[in-house]
């Protein structure tokens, strides 16, 4: 199993996502393209795609002229029916890549918050594995509209599109699952500066939130991770059936 993950920005983590590749005996392919680094050229070298968050919204190609050819082999990959996985920036990637429309300074999140599986989330193999609700970390302030054909999994009162899925293994998690404690702690450090700007009272009650949500995040999202990686092999296995899946949910 060789999975290209790509960072858009220093100190991205694949955290949760990175313990799942781990125990799958996962080959990860690290790719910086915010550094010059170069994008494959196409997908039939690695089984699945990774795209984690970053600073930078999903247009903003005047300032990272690699986010088109991004969009494009994340399409390119769940075209070809392969895993795809979009956090954050990714799925806002993932759903420009499909033609919907990226929704700049709308929705601002930060912290845990709390999502809930729609009806078809709950009947989805990988966002069923976390339960029907559960806090899990974000940090956004973007959101887009569902792509055409896209299947919407979970959502909040401040956010529509909280996850979505493409075709049988493109999936799209505005939230931050992979954000364990052990790296929102990382970032609370990092970007100190940064977190003081969105809430200035977050570093000083930050006990006491992660008294209340930092244990069913953590189970939440590396049951995600899990999940998901699961998908990778799925094409091998069940693809029929897991295809079929797809477009009873389109």
């Amino acid at each position: 199993m060789r999975v290209l993950v790509v960072e858009n920005m220093i100190h991205s983590d694949l955290g949760q996502v990175g313990v799942a590749l781990g125990e799958a005996g996962a080959e990860i392919d690290l790719r910086r393209p915010f550094t010059g680094e170069a994008l494959p050229a196409d997908v039939h070298a690695h089984d699945a795609l990774v795209v984690l968050g970053g600073e930078q919204s999903a247009v903003d190609d005047h300032i990272h002229p690699y986010l088109p050819q991004l969009a494009r082999l994340m399409r390119a990959f769940a075209d070809a029916d392969k895993a795809v996985l979009g956090i954050c920036l990714g799925s806002q990637l993932l759903a420009r890549a499909h033609g919907a429309e990226n929704l700049l300074g709308q929705t601002c999140e930060f912290g845990w918050h709390d999502i809930a599986l729609t009806a078809a989330g709950a009947g989805d193999p990988v966002l069923n594995a976390a339960g029907a609700s559960f806090p899990i970390f974000e940090w956004h302030a973007d959101t887009f509209t569902l792509p055409e054909g896209a299947v919407r999994l979970a959502t909040n009162p401040a956010v529509a599109n909280q996850a979505f899925r493409i075709g049988r293994a493109a999936y799209g998690m505005q939230f931050h699952f992979e954000a364990g404690t052990r790296v929102v702690e990382d970032w609370n450090r990092i970007f100190k500066d940064q977190i003081m700007g969105i809430d200035p009272h977050w570093l000083e009650r930050y006990p006491e939130h992660a008294a209340r949500h930092a244990e069913q995040a953590d189970a939440a999202g590396l049951a995600l991770a899990r999940a998901w990686v699961r998908t990778i092999g799925s094409i091998e296995t069940d693809g029929s059936e897991a295809r079929k899946l797809a477009a009873a949910s389109a």
